[in-house]
């Protein structure tokens, strides 16, 4: 058993390294060829933020643990506006100003009712996941639209972006990053799956759970650190942006993959999800809505107070799931 935690903490550990190491080197061969620095950072870096999620998802669909994937997309929403921002606004209080921001939250608001719908009867079907990876082509084109068509000097939030921006490097130094993020992503995420799908099964807890806790949490651990940092450098916008864009690539991409590749049945799980997972995804989206957007007459902000909220709601919902799972509810 150990051993399987063992994997479980270096596969998150491998995982996270490599997908930066993966973004790193995509993000600076996407500018060498002469892509604009905010459409690299709108699209290739905010893709790359979510590879840990979407190599779980795969990994775990094709070793016929569809519901770790499910589990992680849902989890992993729920830990970013929670934990995440809940954090982040505990540290230094959250001023919303980018109108990139408050474009992009109806966007995340309308994709978590429709991934929302799609499961309220207890599955998962290809049929239903492929217009989610539609509507992440049609998010993506959006994006690049707006990166062309938008001044960073503009709006606080792509500036911010644009500045982190990894350092420049050789076409030949990108592609050996690109090359080796992609095999350590891969060999990472079936580590995790494997120790994960492990340990649900020795202590009888569903890969449910598993999903949406243990790697959830772990595979947000880089929008932590990349929050955190943002609001030590003053960089408010990004924090909000980074979880924004991940919530909406989890929805579209890392649920989805489960559904195409194996589709996900989970009727005798269902009201586990819908009521510990589904339910407080999108309390907390439309929470985070109301804050960041403000409403008669106060402006957009997540102040320390409601970021000790936000922290305690996740606490009490992972103590509600623990304790569902266990039986004592």
């Amino acid at each position: 058993m150990v051993s399987y935690f063992a994997l479980v903490v270096s596969g998150i550990a491998l995982l996270v390294w490599s997908a930066d190491r993966f973004t790193d080197g995509a993000a600076a061969l996407a500018r060498n060829l002469g892509v604009s620095p905010l459409i690299v950072g709108l699209t290739i870096v905010a893709i790359g933020s979510s590879a840990p999620e979407i190599f779980i998802s795969l990994n775990a669909s094709l070793s016929n643990n569809p519901e770790i994937g499910l589990g992680n997309a849902i989890g992993s929403n729920i830990t970013n506006i929670a934990f995440v921002l809940g954090i982040s606004a505990m540290i230094k209080p959250l001023h919303v100003e980018s109108g990139t921001i408050k474009r992009e939250f109806p966007v995340l608001l309308g994709i978590t009712l429709w991934a929302s719908f799609l499961l309220l009867d207890g599955d998962l079907t290809a049929l239903e996941s492929w217009p989610l990876i539609i509507g992440l082509v049609i998010y993506v084109s959006w994006l690049i639209r707006v990166g062309m068509k938008t001044r960073v000097r503009q709006d606080l939030m792509l500036q911010e972006i644009v500045d982190e921006l990894p350092d420049t490097m050789t076409n030949a130094r990108a592609t050996m990053w690109i090359v080796i993020g992609m095999i350590l992503l891969q060999i990472s995420s079936k580590m995790l799956v494997y120790g994960a799908s492990n340990i649900a099964a020795h202590f009888g807890i569903s890969d449910l759970i598993i999903g949406s806790t243990i790697i959830a949490i772990g595979t947000s651990l880089p929008e932590l650190a990349a929050s955190v940092a943002g609001v030590l450098k003053d960089e408010d916008e990004m924090a909000l942006g980074n979880v924004i864009g991940s919530n909406i690539f989890n929805l579209l991409a890392v649920l989805s993959l489960p559904g195409i590749i194996t589709g996900i049945e989970f009727a005798a799980n269902s009201q586990n999800v819908i009521y510990l997972n589904v339910l407080p995804m999108i309390g907390l989206t439309v929470a985070m809505g109301i804050m960041g957007y403000g409403f008669g007459g106060r402006k957009g902000h997540i102040n320390r107070i409601e970021g000790c909220l936000l922290v305690g709601a996740f606490i009490t919902w992972l103590a509600l799931s623990a304790m569902t799972e266990l039986g004592h509810l």
